[in-house]
Formats: C-alpha cells, structure tokens, sequence
C-alpha cells in the first residue's frame, strides 16, 4: 500500500514563505558573518543554499530558526516576525541538523512524538503515524533509536522536524556521510516532501544535489548573496559548451590563423577545444571548421560537453560574479 500523503497546503497567489530584508550579523569579537541579506523564499519551492565553508550559511539559517539573533534587518516566517512572533514563527520551521543527535534510548514513536510536544502542540497518533510511513519508519516505530541503522537515523530527523506539522523545513548537509545509493533515495525523499505543500530550504557541499533537487539556487559569499537564479535560467545563462576535435594528426602548436578561435591545444597535441557561450547568436563553430579546413587540420572525430552546476558555482565563488 503507498504511504500516505502529508497534509499541507499550498495556496496559489499567496505571498512568499519567507521575507528577508537588510539582514546583518556581527559577532562580539567583530567578525561580520552576514552582510545586508535580501531573500525572498517562494512557498512551496526546493531552494539550495550554496556557498564555502565560512560564507555564512549556518549563521543564515541559524537566525531563520530563531537560535541566533540578528544584528541588523528583519526576517518573517509566512508573515510572522522572528523576533516579535517568535513562538509562532518558529513553529512554522522544521529543521534537520547535519549531526545524527538523537535520543538513542528512546522508540522512535517516543522520539517523534516527543518533538511535537516541544512546540506546544497536542498528540495526534494519526499524524506521527502518516509522517512515519511517509519515512519508511513505520516498521521501525517501536525500534530503540541506538539500533537504527545511518539512513534510518537521518530518515528520523527529518521525522522529528515534521512532528508539528511546519510550512518550511531546512536541510542542513541532507546527505553528509551518506553513501550514493541511500542519497538517490534522499532525493526523492525530499521530492516527494515538496509535493505534499512542504518549502524547502537545502544547504550541501554536494553540487550534484543541488543540480538534481532545486528549484532555485542561492550563492552566499563572505556574508553576501551574490546570486539567486531558476535553476535552468542560471545554467543556461552562465553555462558554456565545449567542443572538442581530436585531430587526425598530432600538432605542436595552433597555427596562427586559428588565433581568434581562443582554442586550447591537449598536451600530447592530439585535440583541439573550443569554448562557446549557450547564449551567444552564433556559436562560431561552422566558420571555426570552414577556418580548420582552410588550415589543412583534419579531425577524425568531435564531441560536446557542457558546464555543469558545480563548474557555474566555482567560478562564482571564485570571482564574486
């Protein structure tokens, strides 16, 4: 039998889940971890929050969930303050931490039912029992959480953040030391989280997650946000395409006519790459093989690559751009 759907709504036209303006943070010893955060989180959306060690995602996320207050700006939760509202605000937010801290002698059934408990809410049997289903934990619902296996622990976290039946969930490092099969079924895991009205927020070091789950993705650096696009309009905007020519003969160097082609020559001579904008009218590679032609370089064979999130996110990072 398919496990039950969670329910939570999504109201068309409604307003963004969360509001972010002028958000500062700077700690007693003078480091400055935010800088004038403006973000806007769409309800119902998977959003990855990208960035290096240090560039201020945890402090981001942790004044979002109400566990670190801001120096300067102002966030609201679907409409409530975090600083005035601050109980209703934070009952609205589930958060996943990356550490597996559980409470290891406790049954899951006791765990989860527990964490509803904190945020005032009242048993509902029927609902701790959709989101252990939901899990796969169901089976496991008078297991001692010690004996839960890596994946099952983590499956339990995400448990515990949706026992009060919150709007936004934060993932922070989903799928850290988690091994490449179970985080396929992370993914969809939390794909099937959003189908049932759930906003997502991810941060991870794996860009691959990023490229396969997000809807939209931030880029935070030293405390900015210096860019949040549609994942498909970032990747076909600063996305390029390589085309590379293995060539019938070796060459020591490019000749001079190819010069405004910008190509890079293999050390072994053997290929030639040309680099190319997605965007760009023209691509230049038809007058690119009439000029190879004309310079007597044959090629047996060609193929084309294209820039993947994680090569977009590197030169980002790396230029601020």
């Amino acid at each position: 039998m398919a496990a039950p759907a969670l329910s939570f709504a999504i109201v068309a036209g409604m307003p963004d889940i969360i509001s972010i303006k002028n958000l500062s943070k700077t700690y007693a010893s003078g480091f400055r971890a935010l800088k004038g955060i403006n973000l806007d989180i769409r309800r119902g959306e998977i959003f990855a929050l990208l960035g290096p060690n240090g560039a201020g995602k945890t402090t981001l996320i942790s004044i979002i969930c109400g566990i670190v207050n801001p120096s300067e700006g102002s966030v609201q939760v679907d409409g409530c303050d975090i600083i005035h509202n601050y109980r209703e605000a934070r009952s609205l937010i589930g958060l996943v931490p990356q550490e597996l801290a559980t409470d290891a002698f406790e049954s899951v059934w006791a765990t989860v039912s527990f964490s509803r408990g904190l945020f005032g809410k009242g048993p509902n049997p029927a609902h701790i029992e959709k989101v252990l289903r939901v899990l796969s934990l169901w089976e496991k619902k008078d297991s001692r959480v010690m004996t839960l296996s890596g994946g099952m622990k983590r499956r339990l976290l995400i448990a515990k953040a949706l026992s009060h039946e919150p709007k936004v969930l934060f993932l922070d490092e989903p799928t850290a030391g988690v091994d490449v099969s179970l985080r396929k079924d992370m993914w969809q895991l939390v794909r099937s989280l959003r189908e049932t009205g759930v906003t997502i927020i991810l941060t991870t070091h794996y860009i691959e997650e990023a490229e396969e789950m997000a809807d939209r993705v931030g880029v935070i650096r030293n405390g900015e946000i210096i860019l949040v696009e549609d994942k498909a309009d970032l990747m076909r905007k600063l996305g390029k395409k390589q085309l590379t020519l293995h060539l019938q003969q070796p060459l020591s160097h490019i000749p001079e006519a190819l010069a405004d082609y910008h190509l890079d020559l293999t050390e072994d001579g053997s290929a030639l790459t040309y680099t190319y904008e997605t965007q760009a009218d023209r691509t230049g590679i038809v007058s690119l093989l009439e000029a190879l032609n004309a310079a007597g370089v044959g090629f047996r064979d060609l193929q084309t690559t294209e820039s993947s999130l994680e090569d977009i996110f590197i030169e980002l990072v790396r230029t601020g751009q």
